[in-house]
């Protein structure tokens, strides 16, 4: 894709076809690693749900329907889902070389017009996808409408995602080092300037905990819990339907 092109929630395809061969590197590198814990964190809170119908949306490289299979019970039905055919290709290699490809059933779909029937869900997951599922992206509406149809009564989504910090200082903070390392380092592995100029964008101007729960009780959810990741930095939300 053209590195002059501007960004947005619209249109990311591209951007995530471009950066696929570092993204796992650099999600690693931007938070010193602890990007693995709050995965671990993600999958103990879907499990804690006990599903028998599991949906990993905008699956990525496919880190959490890979993770969630090898530690459930052979009862557990998995479906991965991503709008990037190269992220898919990624998941089903990561799925291989874990011995579980053959318990998890890949999707090419649209987050806004999912492939399933309404309450096929016990369990949405969404491991740092959410906000590109929000930010700047006309289909905002359709993609929580989708997740909220696709949930049976009862059921949740639970996120991990980027937040901003309550406290001012520790927000100045977090957003100097978006601003400054995240976008430089990004630069430097992936030389794709577009991608990480809008992921750093994203990063700094998306939803505090508290705007979001208004954007997810507006859309239908019944109940919103959020829970911080090293000072508010990140966090794991549960949307519950």
């Amino acid at each position: 894709m053209s590195k002059n092109k501007e960004i947005t929630g619209e249109n990311l395809s591209p951007m995530f076809s471009g950066i696929i061969r570092h993204y796992d590197l650099i999600n690693h590198v931007f938070t010193w690693g602890m990007d693995i814990g709050w995965r671990r964190k993600l999958v103990d809170e879907c499990l804690k749900l006990k599903p028998e119908k599991f949906l990993d949306l905008g699956c990525g490289t496919g880190d959490l329907a890979v993770n969630v299979t090898r530690r459930a019970d052979e009862r557990l039905q998995v479906s991965a889902c991503d709008f990037s055919r190269e992220m898919l290709a990624a998941a089903a290699r990561k799925a291989r070389k874990a011995g579980v490809d053959d318990k998890i059933l890949f999707i090419h779909a649209d987050a806004a017009k999912l492939p399933f029937s309404d309450n096929y869900f016990d369990c949405v997951g969404i491991s740092f996808a959410f906000r590109n599922m929000l930010y700047k992206n006309p289909a905002a509406k359709d993609h929580l409408a989708e997740i909220l149809r696709v949930l049976r009564p009862g059921g949740s989504c639970v996120v991990a995602e980027t937040s901003q910090p309550r406290h001012k200082t520790i927000r100045a903070l977090h957003h100097f080092y978006v601003r400054i390392y995240v976008y430089a380092i990004g630069l430097l592995i992936s030389g794709d300037s577009a991608a990480y100029k809008y992921l750093t964008e994203s990063t700094l101007n998306f939803y505090g905990p508290d705007e979001l729960k208004k954007i997810i009780i507006a859309a239908g959810f019944k109940e919103f819990f959020y829970r911080p990741l090293f000072f508010g930095a990140a966090g794991i939300y549960r949307l519950l339907k």
